[in-house]
């Protein structure tokens, strides 16, 4: 496949946490950032967007990530996008039920600015690996 990362989606609800992560993205990696307070704002917004990758925060007020994410999965055009998971909770047993359940990967909170840009490569590098294998 080896189609190049360059939109991403990141729906977070706090604001800093938003504001870093997006800095961080674009300043860093050159990414595209369209940034979503909320699940039902990334319902409105991901067809139109059209995101290479949506980065959903794990605890959000009303639509949590996972349900944030299964709403996504059922618009056609999102359905096989990657999503990746922000999470303050540490627990390998939630991190395997996220990649379970879809999750191309789980970064975990708080995250190191200079760091979070190479995650997200490598996460994406490993996708590619993976489907040129196919």
């Amino acid at each position: 496949m080896n189609k190049p990362l360059k939109k991403i989606m990141l729906v977070e609800d706090d604001p800093d946490i938003q504001l870093i992560t997006r800095l961080s993205l674009e300043v860093g990696g050159g990414y595209e950032v369209h940034t979503c307070a909320s699940g039902a704002e990334a319902l409105q917004a991901a067809g139109a967007y059209a995101p290479d990758l949506i980065l959903l925060d794990m605890m959000m007020p009303g639509m949590d990530g996972l349900d944030t994410m299964a709403a996504l999965r059922q618009l056609p055009a999102l359905a096989a996008t990657p999503m990746v998971f922000f999470t303050a909770n540490t627990q390998d047993q939630l991190r395997q039920d996220l990649l379970r359940r879809g999750a191309l990967g789980v970064i975990v909170k708080p995250i190191e600015p200079g760091a979070l840009v190479e995650q997200i490569r490598a996460l994406w590098q490993r996708r590619e690996n993976s489907d040129a294998a196919c």
